[in-house]
């Protein structure tokens, strides 16, 4: 099977068992954003009670942040780890957001994709994962988010030479999922419920807003990879034999 064909089939295989992942879970895009700094380095769990306070505090918004001073929004981020660099990153953002868009994620989503990314990349605390998050799941841009659960899978399944670069993973499945788009509506979300859901969350108002079927697919495939490496594709002690993915391992035909 070529690559392309066996990515597909990743994506029929996974999501014909466990349905949509709702991905990503937030309120607003901006919240999207926030997240995507936080959870760089810590749990989602650690993510959620970042979020929570400064929910709680009323300033996850932009001009929140943009008001409330570096020690205090320190504190009120403290659960997500590494909480003075990245209260520096969200202020840097804003900052970035007031200076070449006027304050408006609308203005700035609306930019092309590409030129996009790279204004992202150049801001100080955002890489690829980190960037491509922000455009797929607030900005609703095309650009699919590789992580190391991915990495990990496409590398054991040898469709990327170990060690392959984060574009070139990128690349690949972007390529590849393009052509889902035409018959992705067909899919059902029907899943067992007493199999692993994936990494799927409680549907959200980001989660559940009306996208391009393109950038639904991308959406969907990255919470669906996530699912297969949290619950089977361990970095130790990987479960093959249980893996929804195991008939697409090389030799296993």
């Amino acid at each position: 099977m070529k690559p392309d064909e066996q990515i597909r089939g990743y994506f029929r295989t996974l999501f014909a068992a466990w349905g949509h992942q709702h991905w990503w879970p937030a309120q607003s895009p901006f919240e999207v954003i926030i997240a995507a700094y936080l959870t760089q380095n810590t749990s989602w769990t650690n993510v959620e009670r970042a979020l929570e306070s400064l929910r709680n505090a009323r300033v996850l918004s932009v001009s929140g942040i943009r008001r409330t001073p570096k020690r205090k929004l320190e504190k009120l981020i403290r659960s997500s780890g590494y909480f003075r660099q990245k209260a520096q990153r969200l202020k840097r953002f804003v900052e970035f957001l007031d200076k070449r868009y006027s304050g408006s994620l609308s203005r700035m989503f609306a930019e092309p994709t590409a030129k996009l990314r790279e204004e992202l990349l150049a801001l100080n605390g955002v890489g690829p994962e980190t960037a491509d998050s922000i455009l797929l799941y607030a900005g609703n841009h095309a650009s699919f988010v590789v992580d190391a659960y991915t990495r990990r899978i496409l590398e054991r399944h040898q469709l990327v030479e170990n060690p392959a670069s984060y574009d070139e993973i990128r690349e690949v499945f972007e390529r590849a999922l393009r052509p889902l788009a035409e018959e992705a509506p067909e899919f059902s979300p029907a899943a067992s419920e007493s199999a692993p859901r994936g990494s799927g969350h409680p549907p959200s108002r980001m989660s559940t807003a009306k996208r391009e079927v393109v950038v639904q697919v991308f959406n969907e495939m990255h919470g669906l990879m996530v699912g297969v490496g949290k619950n089977y594709c361990k970095k130790s002690q990987p479960d093959c034999e249980r893996c929804p993915l195991q008939k697409f391992l090389p030799g296993a035909q």
